[in-house]
């Protein structure tokens, strides 16, 4: 793991980011399911949708969690325990401010919003503050920005491609990056809040 564990303490972990393609609405449910409702790290999330989708995706995770699920807004100040989604068509980043940013930007791995974006912005505005989730997809999009959080000192986790949908983004993420864990889909909660409440 990133860090000796004796330097971690409750208010290391600043932000949570997680991104999944193919396969990424059950992972999603299942993941955040399973958080509690007093979960202190905000969550940042970029899934591969179709812009008719996004709508969809935001409220079925509000029934799916008992944290504050929403769409992320351009400048939007982060709150504690709280989902941001990444809309359509737009690509989310995080600043140095404790704010979000969308982008319309270059497509990335042919997608926008991109996982490697939000997760490359993340290491460099939160570096060891922050712990990236890489869930199912069928892309590679997201190993580039394990790399990034890893060599900034954050924590990494992937889904075990056993456990996944679409097991290529895992895949390529694993051979690309040294991931801190690969855990079966529903043990990556427990890991979470394992690491953001302790001491």
């Amino acid at each position: 793991m990133s860090g000796s564990p004796d330097q971690t303490s409750p208010s290391q972990f600043k932000l949570v980011v997680v991104g999944t393609s193919a396969g990424g609405l059950n992972a999603l449910k299942t993941l955040l399911s399973a958080l509690p409702a007093d979960f202190s790290c905000p969550i940042a999330v970029v899934q591969h949708l179709s812009p008719e989708h996004s709508s969809q995706l935001v409220d079925i995770l509000r029934r799916s969690t008992r944290l504050p699920v929403m769409a992320a807004e351009h400048q939007q100040r982060i709150q504690p325990g709280h989902v941001y989604i990444a809309p359509p068509d737009h690509h989310l980043l995080v600043s140095n401010f404790g704010t979000l940013r969308l982008t319309q930007s270059a497509r990335v791995h042919f997608s926008r919003p991109a996982i490697d974006l939000l997760f490359e912005s993340a290491a460099k505005n939160y570096g060891a503050g922050v712990i990236a989730i890489l869930l199912t997809g069928s892309n590679t999009d997201g190993s580039d920005g394990m790399q990034a959080i890893q060599q900034a000192g954050g924590t990494t986790i992937v889904q075990s491609p056993e456990s996944a949908e679409s097991p290529r983004m895992p895949q390529a993420a694993i051979a690309a990056a040294q991931i801190d864990w690969v855990l079966p889909l529903d043990d990556i909660a427990a890991r979470l809040c394992q690491l953001v409440a302790k001491e």
